[in-house]
């Protein structure tokens, strides 16, 4: 990686405080470019063209992606005088669509938690962390590294809400369902002690993300649901969804996800146009009226 590259990587962790998993995706990304253009801080115009080439394969919103870090690239490189010109006219610009998000039934749900709390009934310890890591991935919408990664000074003590570290490191309080609440109880009562971490792992470290992953597709298996549905970005996506078709206010959401942009949260409108049609037929100043000729 060359020392341009890395003091961009630099100057996104110290300014904009990015997440590891944020600054790993953008050293991902201009790795590849490197390997196709050699240092961008260099590269010419004619090169960066040619990267709607080597990228034809790819699916647009990947293209997109890597098209967004070059350009966040070309500007800092211009702004420390590295380059004389910004080529970022020359990335490709695909028009990707933002894919609608996976959507679990409540069915579904509903035989997955049948499968975690038979399974926690047993009372092995693994199978109770099972059921504590699912209530709050369902019921707090959590990412996936917020949840893993939560100390054991975010449990909450009287008030019913969990204190989170989301993106850019912006916390945010999370409220804990009583059916969570009384997963945590049990997990804590059996929980290896450490004093850091709420979900502990070997080496002083917490549970990894590729853990839960595995935990929650061996759990879809054993619920005969298939593994390949099933992740803990999908149960964010059943948290928000199922909450908007509940009722939930977009704002209400917003801030229970994390999300910086409303933009991100109205992905989620589209599971709900019957309810929002229903709400208008019944709601609306000029529903009760009658039609007349």
């Amino acid at each position: 990686m060359s020392d341009a590259t890395q003091a961009f990587l630099d100057m996104l962790a110290a300014e904009r405080g990015a997440a590891p998993n944020t600054l790993a995706a953008y050293a991902r990304d201009l790795a590849g470019a490197e390997e196709l253009i050699g240092d961008p801080a260099k590269a010419k115009r004619t090169d960066v063209a040619n990267l709607a080439g080597e990228w034809a394969t790819l699916a647009p919103s990947t293209v997109a992606r890597k098209a967004s870090t070059l350009r966040q690239f070309f500007g800092f490189a211009f702004d420390e005088g590295w380059r004389q010109d910004d080529p970022s006219g020359a990335l490709p610009q695909p028009k990707a669509r933002r894919p609608l998000p996976k959507v679990l039934s409540h069915e579904q749900v509903e035989q997955l938690f049948a499968r975690a709390e038979l399974e926690a009934d047993i009372g092995k310890h693994a199978a109770i962390r099972q059921l504590a890591l699912l209530e709050l991935l369902y019921g707090s919408g959590l990412r996936a590294t917020e949840l893993v990664s939560l100390p054991i000074s975010a449990v909450p003590r009287d008030a019913p809400l969990l204190t989170v570290m989301g993106k850019g490191g912006q916390a945010r309080m999370v409220p804990v369902s009583e059916r969570a609440g009384q997963a945590l109880v049990k997990w804590l009562e059996v929980r290896p002690p450490d004093p850091r971490y709420l979900f502990p792992s070997r080496g002083g470290k917490h549970l990894s993300r590729v853990r839960l992953f595995q935990l929650l597709k061996d759990l879809a298996a054993r619920a005969d649901l298939n593994p390949a549905g099933i992740s803990p970005h999908v149960l964010r996506h059943a948290f928000a969804t199922h909450l908007l078709e509940g009722g939930a206010d977009l704002r209400v959401l917003q801030t229970l996800l994390g999300h910086a942009d409303i933009a991100t949260t109205q992905i989620y409108t589209h599971v709900d146009a019957a309810r929002l049609v229903a709400l208008v037929n019944s709601r609306h100043p000029l529903a009760s009226r009658r039609k007349s000729d």
